[in-house]
């Protein structure tokens, strides 16, 4: 059996290809996804998609067809369950291009697949840490990685080095430890009280007063907006320039994230004013899970065994996109009460995945 995935579907982009290749090899059955990216500016498979694709090849040993740059249809057979081990995954080799692919993205890619291969798995990922348009490293180790914990998700993410785009060159170590039972479903209704917002504000080959002026703008927006806020200037060294802010709101029941990448000619308060803006966005509506939080969840919910309700401040296309992908693959219920771009609840009855 294979099934037909539509790569236009919804928002269109590479998530589709994420989780549509994740659940190929979870599930053993074959897929085939046309139309990959075609609404995009440089539409079908970019350096970073097509390494999550040679990637998760490795892993499950499969028959794969379409895996070019700029491919427009990618034809994918697991040959195999996916196999434990110690891997290193570097993306401009795997493309065979120099790219600043997200690194974090390809972990999403593998995450699933070796969470329920039956043994350890340690992996070496070099590429982009802090890339637009994807979660940043801190956002992976302070939001996401602690939300899934109590799903029974066990991951150690450590960052070597840091990357921007489009240099690259950073790297993360990541230890996968495997499930020996299904996930638990979790509750995420109610967040309580803010306890802190903590965050940096980042320059990397950049003068250090940039890195001074983001971190007191954010400081100084969020204490006039009566948010408990530490916000620290930090320097660090990568490749290639870049800078950045990155925070992470501590509620008493979960953790949200928000982030704004520097570039030419963007002023330092305007990427500080972009991270909090989105922060007091989400902190005024009261939900407990982040717009980006909301559909970077909803897989390991649906592999769960029983019903995950969360509450999100943001119903997202990726949110919503993200659900029609899984339900070709898997009998879980997703339900999403509220329109896009309002705040909604979601509801996953999950199947009670369980190790191959």
């Amino acid at each position: 059996m294979t099934i037909q995935i539509d790569g236009s579907l919804g928002e269109g982009g590479g998530q589709i290809v994420r989780t549509a290749l994740a659940l190929s090899v979870l599930t053993g059955l074959s897929v085939q996804i046309d139309n990959i990216r075609a609404r995009r500016r440089n539409p079908g498979l970019a350096p970073q998609h097509l390494a999550g694709i040679k990637a998760l090849a490795m892993i499950c040993a499969a028959e794969v067809k379409g895996a070019s740059l700029n491919s427009s249809r990618v034809d994918f057979a697991p040959g195999a369950p996916a196999q434990p081990g110690d891997y290193f995954f570097d993306i401009s080799q795997l493309s065979g291009q120099g790219s600043a692919g997200a690194v974090t993205l390809l972990l999403q890619s593998l995450l699933g697949p070796l969470l329920f291969a039956g043994a350890e798995s340690r992996l070496t990922l070099r590429g982009g840490t802090h890339v637009a348009w994807s979660p940043p490293a801190e956002y992976l180790r302070d939001v996401l990685l602690p939300t899934l914990a109590p799903t029974g998700v066990d991951v150690l993410w450590e960052l070597n080095a840091w990357g921007f785009y489009p240099v690259g060159g950073g790297e993360a170590q990541v230890t996968i430890r495997p499930v020996s039972q299904p996930l638990t479903p979790v509750q995420l209704l109610e967040r309580g009280k803010l306890e802190k917002v903590i965050g940096a504000g980042v320059a990397a080959e950049l003068p250090a007063h940039i890195a001074q002026r983001i971190s007191s703008r954010a400081t100084n927006v969020l204490k006039q907006a009566q948010l408990p806020a530490s916000i620290t200037p930090e320097r660090v060294k990568s490749k290639g320039p870049g800078a950045g802010i990155f925070l992470t709101a501590h509620y008493e029941n979960c953790r949200a994230g928000f982030s704004a990448l520097g570039k030419q000619g963007k002023p330092s308060d305007a990427v500080a004013d972009e991270a909090c803006e989105a922060l007091l966005t989400h902190h005024i509506d009261g939900a407990a899970v982040d717009p980006h939080l909301a559909d970077q969840i909803l897989l390991f919910l649906a592999l769960a065994a029983g019903t995950s309700t969360f509450r999100t401040s943001q119903v997202t296309q990726h949110l919503i996109t993200n659900a029609d992908v899984i339900r070709a693959f898997l009998p879980a219920q997703i339900h999403i009460d509220g329109a896009e771009g309002a705040p909604g609840q979601v509801t996953v009855a999950g199947i009670g995945h369980t190790s191959c």
